[in-house]
């Protein structure tokens, strides 16, 4: 893309090489002039043929170009020559890139290259001597009359971004039962936006949290996500909440192109491949979670695959988390088709598993010789701790596991309610460290935590909603003061090796837009708190 940064690398380029000094040339400057004229007039042309580059900042170009020309030539047929060389190289470099589409990702690169250039063209172009077409070639021209002082192009507008703040949003549950992991999210990422904002923000801007509750009902989830565009202006996403809310969401932020960052769900839909330009995910999916925990039941608690059941909401996320299952049942079992593999569902914001249940039980009475002997939940914490409440009796020795999305510590704490015995040997995986861990990172978020939401807990999800938002922050810092999505976009697919200290470095690629791919797992104790326990 041809952002306001680039257009003016570009136009500083042309001045600064072309005329910064008669004496650089050899034999013609005004040549060498027209030639680079027409080299950057290809650039804008390519550039206009790419979809993913706005045809505003093409426009922009022009402007630049124009009024550089005008500054730095004295008479109009000099001015006349370079705009016709720059229109006419517009048009070469728009036939390059339409008979080749593939042309468009090198643009991006070159634009990435200019992007990383100093500014400091300017500072020589200003002291340069102005060519004119009359003193190479001792044509006689009839002298210009004065021309008013040329008047800058207004700054492009950036929704989301001004002068002292980067706008974010977020959708997210904030009322009914999920509530809870919309609030941890959002403790966690203001958590991460306060520390740096005190520290001076980014590049001196306060990066702000705007958000707006759909109750994790994707019915919701279009009006919250058009109230934070159309109302709160937000510049992109962060922490959308859940796997279903997300199909409705993610649409909407792609069709305007706004950066759609480390929502909290580890559904495929976040992680097309090749990945959406504008998707970026911070956590390791619901497959890596599931495929790490089978891995375990397995190889490690020698449960064999058949005796193996999924209790899932029925919708996108438990959908998400099936597959995942099937996919690493197929893997443990060479070309079996994952057709043994048994679901049960219960409806999304409730907790009625009494159907659920009843189907399990009936499971076990079909299969005296096969009984299942673990349970995969893919569910949230209330509906998880009423499905384990009803089965720990009556299936005893019965292991139950859980992806993170399940809510950790609401999880322990609607289990410790009902007694230790509920609650000791849950086993959840996790996308984060060890909330209980001495680990510097987890020291120092729940120092930041404290400062700013005094009372609070440390919890596995507003951890994520922490890191998550650290790394959007060193991407902002990264881009640069000029912001847009198409830069913070190229910077981020170009995130190599950031220390976050979990153990593994974040890595973001062209082809890979998923900061993290380990797992942990963590057990509950009679207690109530997270152990760690070994999945390989």
């Amino acid at each position: 893309m041809i952002s306001q940064k680039v257009t003016t690398i570009l136009c500083s380029t042309l001045i600064g090489t072309v005329l910064a000094s008669q004496a650089a040339w050899a034999v013609d400057p005004y040549d060498d002039a027209r030639r680079i004229s027409r080299n950057i007039g290809m650039a804008a042309g390519g550039a206009l043929s790419c979809d993913i580059i706005p045809v505003q900042r093409v426009k922009a170009l022009n402007n630049q170009i124009d009024l550089a020309i005008r500054t730095f030539s004295k008479d109009r047929l000099t001015i006349a020559a370079l705009q016709d060389a720059f229109n006419q190289g517009i048009e070469q470099g728009q036939q390059a890139v339409t008979a080749d589409r593939a042309k468009c990702p090198a643009m991006l690169a070159d634009l990435s290259f200019w992007e990383t250039s100093s500014t400091t063209w300017f500072a020589s172009a200003s002291g340069s001597a102005v060519i004119t077409k009359a003193a190479v070639t001792s044509e006689v021209t009839a002298p210009a009359p004065a021309a008013a002082p040329p008047q800058p192009s207004p700054p492009l507008v950036i929704r989301g971004v001004t002068d002292r703040e980067i706008r974010m949003g977020m959708a997210a549950p904030f009322s009914g039962p999920a509530k809870e992991l919309g609030r941890q999210m959002k403790l966690g990422i203001e958590t991460a936006f306060n520390l740096a904002n005190d520290a001076g923000g980014v590049h001196g801007r306060k990066v702000t949290l705007a958000t707006a509750d759909d109750g994790y009902e994707p019915t919701r989830t279009a009006d919250a996500m058009k109230a934070l565009y159309e109302k709160e202006q937000i510049f992109g996403v962060i922490g959308n909440v859940g796997t279903p809310t997300a199909a409705v969401a993610l649409p909407y932020a792609l069709s305007r192109k706004m950066v759609f960052f480390g929502a909290f769900t580890g559904a495929g839909l976040l992680r097309r491949d090749p990945p959406d330009r504008y998707v970026f995910n911070y956590r390791a999916s619901y497959a890596e979670e599931t495929s790490a925990v089978m891995q375990y039941l397995v190889k490690v608690k020698r449960i064999r695959p058949e005796q193996i059941a999924v209790f899932a909401q029925q919708d996108g996320y438990g959908d998400a988390g099936f597959e995942g299952v099937m996919k690493a049942m197929r893997t443990l079992r060479g070309n079996a088709d994952g057709a043994s593999i048994t679901r049960l569902n219960y409806q999304r914001n409730t907790v009625d598993v009494d159907e659920a249940i009843g189907q399990l039980a009936q499971l076990q009475r079909q299969r005296p010789n096969a009984p299942i002997k673990a349970v995969v939940m893919v569910a949230t914490y209330r509906a998880a701790a009423k499905f384990i409440e009803k089965t720990r009796d009556q299936i005893p020795g019965l292991t139950y596991t859980n992806v993170s999305f399940v809510g950790s510590t609401s999880l322990a704490e609607e289990l410790l309610v009902l007694g230790p015995k509920y609650a000791a040997g849950v086993i959840v995986t996790q996308v984060v460290p060890a909330v209980e861990s001495y680990a510097s990172v987890v020291l120092d978020y729940k120092a930041a935590l404290a400062k700013y939401f005094p009372g609070e807990a440390p919890d596995y999800v507003s951890l994520e909603g922490y890191l998550s938002a650290n790394v959007l922050i060193e991407g902002l810092r990264r881009t640069g003061a000029q912001l847009d999505a198409e830069r913070l976009v190229g910077t981020l697919e170009n995130m190599r090796d950031l220390d976050l200290g979990l153990g593994t470095m974040v890595n973001y690629s062209r082809a890979d837009h998923q900061a993290s791919h380990k797992v942990w797992g963590t057990q509950l104790d009679a207690a109530g708190h997270f152990q760690p326990i070994d999945l390989d």
